[in-house]
């Protein structure tokens, strides 16, 4: 469908299929309880994030079941993959937070539920909630809010400024532990609630179809022997993925003598911080700048997991489900994870399952020696230990976060909030 900015919205061809659909329903052709639901996702940007990649989820879960998407965002590259999976695309700087862009939006989005016949508002992202919040009010249709992280929370206005991510009809969080967070912080019932994690794509990471050659151009890339250990962290470079934490673990390792190893970064540096160079500085005074690097995106990330010996997300802040964590146990690879960087049900250790059913090892969110001690661990193991590990998370993977099975909860939710049902013919085809 077509990308178009809000200041240009043709409403006739919208309005056209509305209206054939009503007809269709008043016929008796369409059954009003189980048509086919038509949401309008707001979202602030389309580009790299977790809520980003969401938007193109979600879209692609809706249209496939017969459903229509309308997606207003900022332009980025995941638009031509909105449009592909069927959504139209709408420009609109739902990024800020000015109280008067606040309402212009707003007022946009009201038009854009109207015209479009929108059932239901699902915004991705706080700023995106305040205009999808009130736009819901004003045309009265129900608003749902998706939570893909843990936001900070440093004074009561950031408290208040979040809080409108826990006043949707429905309130969505991608794992457990965030639904947990949302319920302590705002006392948010829990029928209010719903978990759908996200999904992975699981016949591209699929460790069977990637080739040696694939996997020995990705190390080539980054400089690394045919026996050097390839510890990758993946992720924008940001401090709450932990990526100092990291570089203070590899000094140990350093320190304790380890050899033939190195710690890849790969991830964007959007350059909004200072965080990168403080990095850089921290590299430096550790004298870890042989065992480290830090590389640009990669384009085969199925290969980039196949050519590392573990996998390893730092975080200090709730990060509630990271899809490289999800990919990397599709790709049958073993996961080290802090305790705020994946719930026990992504990542499966003690004391939730038994030793015999881990899929990865966990430790505390910032304590750079505990994490030091979980990688000396993992690769004290034998190598046969290792691959179980990671063909355990495979399987884990692959029963839990198929696009199927979270198709299936996402169809279900809407279907609940609009009060209704979805039948077999509407669910999205394996």
């Amino acid at each position: 469908m077509s990308s178009l900015p809000a200041t240009e919205m043709p409403a006739v061809d919208h309005n056209a299929t509305a209206h054939a659909e009503t007809a269709a329903r008043a016929s008796g052709q369409v059954n009003a309880a189980h048509a086919p639901i038509n949401v309008l996702i707001v979202v602030p940007s389309l580009d790299s994030g977790a809520a980003d990649a969401g938007a193109v989820e979600l879209t692609r879960i809706i249209c496939g079941s017969g459903g229509r998407v309308t997606v207003a965002s900022r332009a980025g590259r995941l638009v031509a993959d909105v449009t592909a999976a069927g959504g139209e695309f709408v420009a609109l700087d739902v990024a800020s937070n000015n109280p008067v862009t606040v309402l212009r939006n707003a007022r946009v989005l009201t038009r854009l539920v109207r015209e479009r016949r929108c059932d239901v508002i699902h915004a991705l992202g706080r700023a995106a909630a305040w205009s999808g919040c009130l736009a819901a009010r004003f045309a009265r249709v129900p608003f749902v809010a998706g939570w893909y992280k843990g936001f900070r929370e440093q004074n009561l206005f950031k408290h208040h400024y979040n809080g409108i991510m826990a006043r949707g009809d429905r309130v969505v969080a991608v794992s457990e532990q965030i639904a947990q967070l949302i319920h302590d912080r705002y006392g948010t019932a829990w029928e209010r609630i719903a978990v759908v994690p996200m999904s992975v794509d699981l016949e591209r990471f699929d460790p069977a179809v990637v080739t040696r050659e694939r996997v020995e151009a990705v190390r080539e890339t980054w400089g690394v022997k045919r026996d050097t250990k390839v510890i990758l962290v993946t992720g924008r470079i940001l401090r709450r993925k932990g990526h100092h934490v990291m570089v203070r673990a590899v000094q140990r390792l350093k320190d304790m003598g380890m050899k033939d190893f190195l710690c890849v970064f790969v991830g964007e540096d959007r350059g909004h911080t200072h965080y990168t160079g403080e990095l850089w500085d921290l590299v430096l005074a550790t004298g870890t700048m042989d065992v480290i690097r830090m590389a640009t995106p990669v384009a085969d990330m199925p290969a980039a997991y196949a050519a590392a010996a573990a996998v390893i997300s730092a975080a200090v802040q709730p990060e509630g489900l990271q899809r490289a964590i999800l990919e990397a146990q599709a790709m049958g690879r073993p996961v080290i994870v802090s305790d705020l960087a994946a719930g026990p049900e992504v990542v499966l250790t003690p004391p939730a399952v038994p030793e015999s059913r881990i899929t990865g090892l966990r430790f505390p969110a910032g304590d750079d020696a505990a994490l030091a001690a979980s990688l000396l661990r993992l690769f004290s193991m034998p190598e046969l230990t290792r691959r179980a590990m990671g063909a355990r998370g495979r399987d884990w993977v692959l029963g839990h976060f198929n696009r199927e099975v979270v198709a299936g909860q996402a169809l279900r939710l809407y279907g609940d909030v609009t009060g209704r049902a979805n039948p077999p013919d509407q669910m999205p085809q394996a």
